[in-house]
């Protein structure tokens, strides 16, 4: 305890055991921020914490309005804040509960869509405005289960609202039908999207807050044949920003992707599908470099997270600045190291190996299926074989596996099946790992967060010969395996072994080997 004001005793922190969430039920979180008053379940007794400067009045106004005699006690101001925040984060609000009321609202004519701040907090509820207090509570229960996309789905009876957490789609209780038109409306406001636009598909971007934490939702609308399907993409701008170590690569492929990383010029791709990871690779990739003394410029769309100490250029197709045209004038900026969040187009992709010829370090992503295939889809576009050989550096290829459950996996063999799936028959019968049947507590069946595997194609003086001279990707995988070249079933297998991912999952990432 630090020193107490007079009759109250202090606290210097607030355990969150002491946090119940139906002590403010009925308490608006505005009141308590602007009071910096929190109620605590404290020694057996209810506790009101205050900063040491807060007034009496609210004190006892807090006491009146919970019906209770409550202790009065004193906190630091910013511990009052962080436990708020983390009260009403815990606050069990029942969306389908909210769904119904907002329904009803909407059958009244009461469901209106209040035009968006510039930073709607999903802590604050709307008793007032049904519609907006559900869409609050939907965003609030996707933050609190780690998903990274809402999607919003009207079909001809129904309304389904589903979560996309580690990877894979999961239903939530589903809204009334007729809520339809009501939420669409009050997605569009907070996106800032036209609302009399029906019938073509709108992006755009609304920025929500969670107490202090601020996230940005990409909004995407498309008409459908029952209403407008809602996709909404989560994006944590104070989400932690993970380092090469954390992402699952293998040790001695990080070793070798760190070799790379010391060129002073040249291609490294990084590909994959749409949600592989390649954003969290990049920004990874550009932490390890040395900003203070290198100028690295990126050109995203969009931009997903603020890097300190790089340029970030969003890319604007609707007036002109595409990768291309910005890639142009970057590269007037006198750059060491370029980010180009994706090569789609020739033209593109001539600017970026001009600019790796020219004493650049250039990291891109393409979306093929592996290392291999990058070489080709670089060739398909245009590039000349023998240029492609001089600036390539190396391609890194992945997908995300979810992790098994620490708390309730169960050991199991590896079958005979398995092992020559993964080209490993002399493996059968060795131990691993798969998910319990329902999960537990700690998980979602059996599984809790998501790792990589991987696979990195360095391009040595013979495969760069290999590249020049165009050889077939079949050849060219052959020879990268004979120089020690693994790839992502390699990576995923010994994931496996290790009792970090099941076999189901390596295989529902990576597919099998295609020789």
């Amino acid at each position: 305890m630090s020193a107490a004001a007079p009759g109250r005793p202090a606290l210097e922190r607030i355990a969150d055991e002491w946090l119940d969430p139906a002590l403010i039920e009925t308490v608006p979180v505005d009141w308590v921020r602007r009071h910096g008053l929190v109620p605590l379940r404290w020694n057996g007794a209810v506790a009101i914490a205050g900063a040491e400067n807060a007034a009496l009045q609210a004190y006892e106004d807090l006491s009146l309005l919970l019906g209770v005699e409550a202790v009065w006690v004193t906190a630091p101001a910013a511990e009052i804040q962080r436990a708020i925040d983390r009260c009403y984060f815990r606050r069990a609000g029942q969306t389908d509960e909210a769904a119904e009321q907002a329904g009803q609202a909407a059958v009244a004519g009461g469901a209106g869509t209040p035009a968006a701040r510039e930073a709607d907090d999903l802590l604050a509820g709307h008793a007032d405005a049904p519609v907006a207090n559900y869409v609050n509570l939907v965003l609030l229960e996707a933050v609190k289960r780690g998903a990274s996309d809402i999607h919003i789905e009207p079909f001809a009876n129904t309304l389904t609202v589903r979560y996309r957490i580690d990877g894979l789609l999961y239903e939530q209780p589903r809204p009334p039908r007729h809520l339809e038109g009501a939420l669409t409306a009050r997605l569009k406001v907070m996106a800032k999207l036209d609302l009399a636009e029906k019938r073509l598909p709108q992006d755009g971007v609304a920025r929500v807050r969670v107490g202090a934490r601020e996230i940005d939702v990409r909004v995407s609308s498309v008409p459908v044949a029952e209403g407008e399907r809602i996709v909404l993409r989560l994006l944590h701008r104070e989400s932690t920003r993970y380092s090469l170590n954390e992402l699952g690569i293998a040790p001695a492929m990080l070793a070798q992707f760190r070799d790379i990383l010391r060129e002073p010029h040249g291609i490294v791709l990084v590909t994959g599908p749409t949600g592989s990871g390649k954003t969290t690779t990049l920004y990874a990739t550009l932490r390890e470099l040395d900003t203070a003394h290198l100028n690295v410029l990126t050109i995203e769309d969009p931009i997903e997270y603020q890097l300190p100490n790089i340029g970030q250029v969003q890319v604007h197709p609707k007036i002109g600045l595409t990768f291309a045209r910005g890639l142009r004038h970057l590269l007037r900026q006198d750059p060491d190291v370029v980010l180009v969040g994706e090569t789609r187009d020739l033209e593109t992709a001539e600017i970026v190996v001009r600019a790796s010829l020219t004493g650049h370090l250039v990291f891109t992503t393409l979306h093929t299926n592996d290392a291999v295939g990058a070489m080709t889809r670089m060739v398909d576009m245009g590039i000349p074989p023998y240029l492609l050989a001089a600036a390539s550096r190396a391609m890194l290829a992945q997908r995300l596996v979810r992790r098994l459950c620490p708390n309730c996996r169960r050991e199991t063999t590896l079958t005979a099946t398995d092992a020559a799936v993964f080209g490993q028959p002399a493996l059968a019968g060795r131990p691993a790992w798969e998910p319990s049947g329902a999960g537990c507590a700690e998980c979602l069946g059996g599984y809790k967060g998501r790792t990589g595997i991987y696979e990195l194609l360095a391009v040595t003086p013979p495969l760069a010969e290999a590249i020049r001279k165009n050889v077939p990707p079949a050849e060219l995988r052959r020879q990268a395996v004979a120089a020690g070249f693994r790839d992502m079933l390699d990576d995923g297998l010994d994931k496996i072994l290790a009792g970090v991912t099941s076999v189901a999952e390596v295989l529902r990432a990576a597919g099998t080997r295609r020789d």
